[in-house]
């Protein structure tokens, strides 16, 4: 049974209802190219457009050899990766060398095409602040779908004309800080300052500044968003981890959280739950992963033991 009937039409929209039955139980059949009716049977379409490559490839390789398509669009190149680049050997697609006449053209070219790509103070702009974005980000070990958003926050002041005024990297910087904290995966404004060539003055300027001109809303840190993370980093097991978050939910419920830097309450609550757990790492390593002073740890530790009035032997 075949409906060759409207075929035109059918292979141009979208198929959801049988022509014969009314129903809209709609089976396709891409090896043959058909499309069905689940109810009747009848088949409605036998020219169903295939949008795959025309080519087959079995191994990686091959896939990306025949693929004759770019890497997606990516914020954190200054062109956004859709630019072309014209290679310097001397070499034409078969592997010939290219005459000196030739060399001289596809240098003019190469220049132009430079040029081209940073005409503009916005586009000169990107070209230094994505690199600094790209190094911060992967000295601090992010992943790439907050260095998407830090260049998206970036590129938003930079159309504000927040930057004007402001170092790049200063502004790179605070982008990255709060692309993490928008991730919920935040990091301690030391830690970007010591990767960053900015002090931290400027950075935490900088910070407000973007919160102000682009009316972000940016969940602000807790401790428990840090638990994870220096836990790995101190090499301490998921039982300790557990403990410290329990230490740092009956905390808050005693209100002693209020005020208190989230990194000295998560550095201090991994401090006990290591003495709890019997995984007890000093505080001076602590300290070092949290980037904040043994006093710190000391002060928070204290507090949290007498107002939960736990009984530790230190």
């Amino acid at each position: 049974m075949s409906k060759t009937e409207g075929n035109e039409d059918s292979s141009n929209k979208e198929i959801v209802q049988c022509p014969e039955c009314g129903s809209r139980r709609i089976l396709r059949d891409y090896a043959r190219g058909d499309t069905i009716c689940g109810d009747c049977g009848i088949i409605i379409s036998d020219l169903m457009i295939d949008s795959g490559p025309e080519w087959r490839a079995f191994t990686a390789e091959e896939k990306r050899d025949r693929s004759r398509v770019g890497s997606p669009m990516t914020y954190r190149m200054p062109d956004k990766g859709l630019s072309t680049t014209i290679s310097r050997s001397d070499r034409d697609a078969y592997g010939r060398k290219l005459s000196p006449k030739r060399r001289a053209q596809i240098y003019r070219l190469r220049k132009w095409q430079v040029r081209t790509r940073v005409h503009s103070s916005i586009a000169r702009n990107l070209a230094q602040a994505m690199p600094e974005l790209n190094r911060i980000a992967s000295q601090i070990g992010i992943p790439r779908d907050i260095r998407e958003s830090a260049a998206v926050v970036y590129r938003k002041a930079l159309e504000k004309g927040l930057v004007r005024g402001r170092s790049i990297e200063s502004m790179v910087a605070a982008a990255v800080y709060l692309a993490c904290r928008l991730h919920k995966i935040p990091r301690p404004l030391d830690e970007v300052e010591s990767v960053a060539r900015v002090n931290r003055k400027e950075l935490a300027h900088c910070v407000r500044l973007i919160l102000r001109g682009l009316d972000l809303k940016i969940p602000r840190p807790t401790a428990t968003d840090f638990i994870s993370r220096f836990a790995n980093e101190l090499s301490m097991s998921g039982e300790s981890q557990k403990r410290a978050l329990e230490v740092i939910e009956k905390a808050s419920e005693m209100g002693i959280t209020g005020g208190k830097d989230p990194t000295g309450l998560a550095a201090a609550a991994l401090y006990i739950a290591g003495i709890l757990a019997g995984e007890r790492r000093a505080q001076r390593e602590i300290a070092e992963v949290a980037h904040v002073t043994e006093v710190t740890i000391r002060n928070r530790y204290k507090e949290i033991v007498r107002k939960l009035k736990m009984d530790l032997e230190v």
